[in-house]
């Protein structure tokens, strides 16, 4: 089984900096195709801008090598616009996919800033992205 989801920047990040953690687990699964992450031209630029910055140490290769297998392994999606206001104009894009995506699929958002978005049953954390993986899936059978 997929699933398709948007994994918000602050999960890579964290993925990054610990890979043995949940949100690392989730990047694994992202980068094995259980889950496919959901991705437009916004998010990869953010994705790169983000894992660049010098307090995380990530080298220019790492960086590049994480963005392309994100590309790779995911859908491309073309946000349609949507009438409403986030904590963090920047995490809008996120919620815009997934929106997109929901028109078509069951897809989730996977954030660790749950608060700076709508309550939705389909905005979780990592740890709730995994256990839903985990309750559902015949691959860990």
């Amino acid at each position: 089984m997929k699933y398709y989801a948007v994994i918000d920047t602050n999960v890579l990040v964290s993925a990054m900096l610990k890979w043995e953690s949940v949100p690392g687990s989730i990047i694994n699964l992202a980068f094995e195709g259980i889950i496919v992450p959901l991705v437009n031209s916004r998010i990869l630029n953010e994705y790169r801008i983000v894992l660049s910055r010098s307090k995380f140490g990530l080298p220019k290769e790492i960086v590049d090598n994480i963005v392309k297998t994100m590309e790779l392994r995911g859908l491309n999606v073309d946000e349609s616009p949507l009438d409403i206001e986030l904590p963090d104009p920047d995490d809008k894009v996120f919620f815009e996919v997934v929106m997109e995506e929901r028109k078509t699929e069951d897809a989730y958002l996977v954030t660790g800033n749950i608060k700076h978005f709508p309550v939705k049953p389909f905005v979780v954390t990592p740890r709730q992205m995994l256990d839903i993986i985990l309750n559902t899936s015949e691959v860990f059978d």
